[in-house]
Formats: structure tokens, sequence, C-alpha cells
């Protein structure tokens, strides 16, 4: 509850506030937009999963990782393109 002599905060300064506290436990954001096969890639993640997009994003970076650690990126990517995804 705000004191009487506290003007709210605008929605501008509640995100500005917010997105400051997540930098400060380390996270970053990042933003980016989807081709059509990756958006299809996406919505039936969303659908199986029911991850939200930080989620997802965070997994999907942790997972292309492990697979570049591993060798496999161009396997996967191969795939990628030979099923259209």
């Amino acid at each position: 509850m705000s004191k009487p002599d506290q003007t709210p905060l605008s929605n501008a300064q509640k995100q500005q506030r917010y997105r400051e506290k997540q930098r400060q436990s380390g996270k970053k954001e990042l933003r980016g937009y989807l081709t059509p096969e990756a958006l299809a890639c996406y919505q039936e993640i969303v659908d199986k999963t029911e991850w939200n997009d930080s989620l997802l994003l965070s997994n999907a970076i942790r997972l292309m990782y492990a697979a570049h650690k591993l060798g496999q990126v161009g396997l996967l990517n191969s795939w990628l393109n030979e099923h259209k995804r």
C-alpha cells in the first residue's frame, strides 16, 4: 500500500523496475522474430509442454549449446531442413 504523499508508478516505471530486478538476478532479455517454420515449431512445443516464452527460450538455448558441445548441430540442422522445419 502506498503512502498518501507518494504518486503511483506509471506502467513504464513499473516495467523499468521489473527489468532492472531481472537484470540484477542475472537474467538477460532477448528479442527476435520467428520465421513461419520456427513459429510452427514454437506452437507445437508450447502446446505439448505449456512452457512460457522465457522457459522455452532458455531451454532452447541450453539444448542448442548441448548439441554444439556434442558436435550434433549439423545433424540437427539437416533434420530440420529435410523435414521443412
